[in-house]
């Protein structure tokens, strides 16, 4: 007989499971990706309508809700045997909806290594352990190369907004802010916690960043939301910036590190 697989999530929850699970849910656009890249395609039953990478999975795939918002109804007609959260992503209320359910892990990510050490819980959860290192490798591998890579590059003082409307930028206690810092980009909004509503209109007093980052998602900014900044900035350079690979862990940061040095080449 199987033992049970007991593993202390990173929220510090226990997640028991009596064998490998079968029936993934997933509730994470970045953690789908990482189950795709792992092998486990067959595995997942059901995503979020927010789950875009790969794309085909929206057409295969059962999507159960967003990550604010779930159809449990769904999530139980699909009888998952894990269901997979993220704390920030996804609401205690959600997590504690999908107990009723099923065995639930959280992750919580705010470094690197803490994306690491959620692939390697996947690799134990879901018996992939070699595919698991391999990912990990690579994205050890590339960080390296990278901080050989950035090291006598110059800092810029910048600011990364996530939305408008009203404005919001990316401060600390983030996996944006924590890649910023790699990127030797320093956060002007980096004495605000989490994702705080700012007044662009004083954006010089606040910092005066160099660099003006208007992000790919979650909000879809144009050129005339560029030129709204502009405006209010002393000068500052805006700059476009595919958000996926400054906010999606997991598999995504394989290839996060060559964006950062194309992107800092374009500088």
């Amino acid at each position: 007989m199987a033992r049970a697989l007991k593993i202390i999530d990173q929220i510090q929850r226990e997640v028991v499971l009596q064998n490998t699970p079968k029936r993934i849910i997933s509730l994470v656009p970045s953690q789908t990706e990482l189950l795709f890249d792992l092998g486990l395609e067959a595995e997942i039953v059901g995503i979020t309508k927010f789950c875009v990478h790969p794309y085909h999975l929206k057409s295969t795939k059962t999507i159960v809700g967003g990550t604010k918002t779930i159809k449990i109804d769904k999530i139980k007609a699909l009888h998952p045997d894990i269901i997979l959260c993220n704390k920030e992503e996804n609401t205690k209320e959600i997590v504690e909806a999908c107990e009723a359910v099923c065995a639930v892990h959280v992750s919580d990510i705010f470094t690197i290594k803490d994306c690491l050490e959620l692939i390697t819980q996947y690799g134990l959860l879901f018996n992939k352990r070699t595919e698991a290192n391999k990912i990990s490798n690579k994205i050890e591998f590339n960080l390296n190369d990278f901080n050989s890579f950035i090291k006598d590059k110059p800092v810029f003082k910048v600011a990364y907004f996530i939305w408008r409307n009203p404005w919001m930028a990316a401060g600390n206690t983030t996996f944006i802010n924590y890649l910023l810092e790699l990127n030797k980009f320093e956060n002007i909004y980096s004495n605000l916690e989490r994702y705080p509503e700012v007044d662009i209109n004083n954006i010089q007093l606040e910092g005066d960043p160099e660099l003006v980052l208007l992000s790919s998602e979650p909000y879809p900014f144009k050129d005339e939301h560029a030129f709204e900044v502009g405006r209010v900035s002393h000068h500052a350079k805006t700059i476009f910036v595919d958000g996926e690979y400054f906010s999606w862990y997991g598999s995504r940061l394989v290839k996060a590190f060559d964006y950062f040095k194309a992107l800092r080449n374009r500088l």
